[in-house]
C-alpha cells in the first residue's frame, strides 16, 4: 500500500489515518512531500517541520513500512515507480483528483478513500498556536 502527504505537524489524525491504511495490507509506504514542493503547495510559510524530520517521525510509527521524501509537485512518479497495490488518500480527495489512481487501476489495483479524523488539522493547529483562532 501506499499513500503521500505533508505531515507536517504530526497529530492524532495523522496516526489514526495511517493506522487505518495499514489495515488494509501487509505493509504501508508513505511519500512525504519535499519542504520544496510543500512551499509550492501551501505557500511560503509551510512546512513548519523539515522533511527530514517529518519523515523519520513517520518512520517511528508501527503502521509505517517505509517512507520516501519526494521533490515532484505531485506524487505520481514516485506512484509509478513504486507500482502499489491499493493508493491509499484521505476521505476529502474526490475520487478524480487522487493522483497516481491511474497507474494503480491499469494494473489492477485498488484506491481507497479512508475517514478522516474530524477535528485535527496541521493548518489548524499552527492557527492556534500562532494566536490565529482567538
Amino acid at each position: 500500500m501506499f499513500t503521500n502527504g505533508v505531515f507536517d505537524l504530526l497529530h492524532p489524525g495523522h496516526v489514526r489515518y495511517l493506522s487505518d491504511a495499514r489495515a488494509l495490507g501487509d505493509a504501508l509506504i508513505v511519500g512525504v512531500n519535499s519542504d520544496r514542493s510543500v512551499r509550492a503547495y501551501k505557500g511560503p510559510a509551510r512546512p513548519i517541520t523539515p522533511d527530514v524530520e517529518r519523515a523519520e517521525l513517520l518512520a517511528s510509527l508501527r503502521s509505517v513500512d517505509a517512507v520516501t521524501v519526494f521533490d515532484e509537485d505531485t506524487p505520481h512518479a514516485l506512484i509509478t515507480a513504486v507500482q502499489p497495490d491499493v493508493l491509499v488518500k484521505g476521505a476529502d480527495w474526490g475520487p478524480e483528483n487522487i493522483v497516481g489512481r491511474d497507474v494503480v487501476e491499469a494494473r489492477g489495483g485498488a484506491v481507497v478513500r479512508v475517514a478522516l479524523a474530524e477535528d485535527f488539522s496541521s493548518t489548524r493547529l499552527i492557527d492556534r498556536v500562532r494566536g490565529a483562532d482567538q
